[in-house]
């Protein structure tokens, strides 16, 4: 038995929507420990929809559409659904009662074109919609397939999913098992890297273990099926534990953890402080730390420095060694990096200078050069320097430097 999510729009084709719809269900499936596969996104054209049905229920036993619900001529959901099982469609009054009332509350008339609305496939239950005027359908047209329609409107969907889907499913057994996930995620690894270093528990069937990348970080999602989620705990607990030791310092956090937030309570832990000297990332780092709430416990400010009368003026940058190394530069770095913690009296000062583009590189400096300077306590004074390369984009460039620094900062504390 599985799951098949098919949102039905032209808009998320285009891109116009972002299709969080299929995120949520996606969640909310595994919470009722139902499986799904595939997932479908389909324009509102009837042929085109036709055919994806035809392939979900060759491998699906649960249905899920969302979109194609409304009254104008293309939402044609409930109409295709109806024409695949060859059902009619059949006027329900008291959608059309439902509709009305809705529409006088807000004082206004319910249009003909509403009435499409309370076209359902005979034999189907109505799903209630308490926020909207679409209703949605519970129906088993043949053995061994169940069908649910939603709106596309999310705060709709949500509503349905929640009040009238999940008891519905869990009267038909659902919701015994769960599927409950860790997330665990790694920086300064590369996916492949991390992949061979735990290839022997990709395999694993219970708890699975899988690996995944986004803007330079790596994560591993470790998901147990259990009949709760303390059963689910026991089974991914101890595979957790492994993983993070064979992967080391590259391990930084678990599920909602940041690199800021992780930074974060090591310093508060240790009762240190913090500021940060920025140039290419025009206050990024600032805003990763102050993003975290509590963050004014160590995290006492910032200069962004991006002219270089900044970087002499205020953090005190010796002239002479921007003339020779430029200011995109380890000596330079440095020199931010203790400027910004001398004129804060914070424990550590973070530095990022680079070239994050599109313009301005060189072929000595190409875009992507990056230096983050780190100094702290007992005169300690460290760069490191990262080619990101131009073809990363300026954004992405600023987010990994970002990223990086602070991950500096977290092994220093580490140790």
């Amino acid at each position: 038995m599985s799951a098949e999510i098919i949102c039905v729009g032209t808009e998320l084709l285009l891109g116009d929507i972002l299709n969080r719809n299929a995120q949520f269900l996606a969640i909310e499936l595994a919470k009722l420990g139902i499986p799904h596969y595939y997932q479908t996104v389909v324009g509102d054209n009837p042929q085109r929809l036709y055919q994806v049905i035809e392939t979900a229920v060759n491998r699906a036993n649960i249905l899920i559409f969302t979109g194609g619900l409304g009254p104008t001529p293309d939402d044609l959901t409930c109409e295709t659904i109806a024409n695949f099982f060859g059902a009619p469609l059949i006027e329900r009054p008291e959608i059309i009662e439902d509709i009305t009332n809705k529409y006088a509350k807000r004082g206004r008339t319910m249009t003909p074109s509403n009435r499409k609305q309370a076209l359902i496939p005979q034999g189907a239950e109505i799903l209630p919609n308490p926020m909207g005027t679409a209703p949605g359908i519970i129906w088993e047209p043949r053995q061994g397939i169940s069908i649910f329609t939603f709106p596309g409107v999310p705060g709709e969907m949500h509503g349905m999913w929640r009040e009238t889907a999940i008891p519905y499913l869990k009267k038909q057994g659902w919701g015994k098992d769960i599927i409950h996930s860790r997330t665990l995620r790694f920086w300064g690894i590369a996916e492949s890297a991390l992949a061979e270093k735990v290839a022997s528990y990709l395999s694993l069937s219970n708890p699975t273990v899988a690996p995944y990348s986004s803007k330079g970080e790596v994560k591993l999602r470790v998901s147990a099926k259990a009949t709760s989620e303390a059963e689910a705990e026991k089974l991914i607990q101890p595979v957790e534990k492994q993983l993070q030791d064979i992967a080391g310092v590259s391990y930084y956090g678990s599920d909602s953890d940041s690199l800021a937030s992780v930074v974060g309570d090591l310093l508060r832990n240790a009762k240190q402080t913090l500021s940060v000297a920025e140039s290419c990332t025009g206050g990024g780092l600032g805003q990763m730390l102050t993003e975290i709430s509590g963050s004014s416990d160590y995290f006492w400010g910032g200069i962004i420095a991006y002219d270089n009368s900044v970087k002499e003026k205020v953090l005190g940058i010796n002239p002479d060694d921007l003339k020779e190394f430029g200011a995109v530069s380890a000596t330079v770095a440095e020199q931010m990096a203790i400027g910004v913690k001398e004129r804060l009296g914070t424990t550590w000062g973070i530095s990022i200078t680079g070239v994050a583009g599109p313009n301005g590189g060189t072929a000595a400096k190409p875009v992507g050069l990056v230096y983050i300077g780190l100094a702290g306590p007992e005169r300690l004074v460290e760069s490191f320097e990262y080619q990101f390369g131009a073809t990363r984009g300026r954004t992405l460039i600023r987010h990994l430097s970002a990223c990086n620094a602070l991950n500096s900062l977290r092994q220093k504390l580490l140790h």
